[in-house]
């Protein structure tokens, strides 16, 4: 077992992410739980030895832990995205742009595939910055969300926020949920303002972001033309 001058198991990485650490080096041999905010700071001088680097960290601190949810008798649990889920997210992006035009494209634009969801999991899991979680019925995938922090030092404080759940599954507070995940993490990691945008018509969103502590900070007038022929506003909303 190859170990670090700080008691730490190098290929215990697995149960680091689920926040259990094995602490080999005592004098009885016991094991010990932390917390992911110990193991961070465990892990601080490690990174400037070298010995983990920062995306290790990046990793750990995209995850959530799943959880498990029933709103009149539908059970869903709300995890982490992985690869795996490439193919599902590809078909519910596709499906959820053709129920609702509360979203930017029609359906079948800005079409990402399964190669590309693959690409934006493994950029999410590798940013300290970028969040991607699923909500899961049985197997199936029935809506996600994401936040999208950017590298740039003037505003790496900050994250967009964007969420879409099938139309078969409204109505069971999913969106909600993984509303409510999002801003946990982002206020656990030092997030400091969650941004967002909505379609004025959109009263419902409107409403439950506001009941998470967003306020409108600007509307983008005319900002989308729908299939009544008329243009509508996009309301600019954020959170500190």
């Amino acid at each position: 077992m190859e170990e670090t001058g700080y008691g730490i198991e190098v290929g215990s990485f697995i149960g680091i992410l689920r926040g259990i650490l094995y602490h080999p080096v005592t004098d009885d041999h016991e094991l010990k739980w932390i917390s992911l905010q110990e193991l961070e700071s465990k892990l601080l001088l490690p990174v400037i030895f070298g010995q983990y680097n920062r995306q290790d960290i990046g990793r750990i601190k995209m995850k959530i832990k799943s959880k498990e949810f029933n709103v009149r008798n539908v059970r869903y649990i709300v995890r982490s995205a992985d690869k795996n889920d490439a193919k599902a997210l590809s078909q519910v992006r596709l499906q959820v742009d053709g129920e609702t035009e509360n979203l930017d494209r029609e359906k079948g634009e800005n079409y990402i595939d399964e190669s590309g969801f693959k690409q934006v999991i493994e950029n999410d899991t590798d940013s300290m910055t970028n969040l991607f979680i699923v909500a899961e019925v049985g197997s199936r995938i029935v809506g996600f969300a994401r936040c999208e922090g950017n590298k740039l030092k003037r505003s790496a404080h900050k994250v967009e926020f964007g969420v879409c759940v099938l139309k078969e599954f409204w109505g069971y507070g999913i969106g909600r949920t993984l509303l409510n995940e999002s801003v946990s993490w982002a206020d656990g990691n030092e997030i400091k303002k969650i941004t967002l945008k909505v379609l004025e018509t959109n009263r419902k969103a409107i409403e439950l972001y506001e009941g998470c502590g967003f306020e409108v900070e600007g509307i983008l007038k005319q900002d989308k033309l729908l299939s009544d022929g008329n243009y509508y506003n996009t309301i600019l909303m954020g959170r500190l």
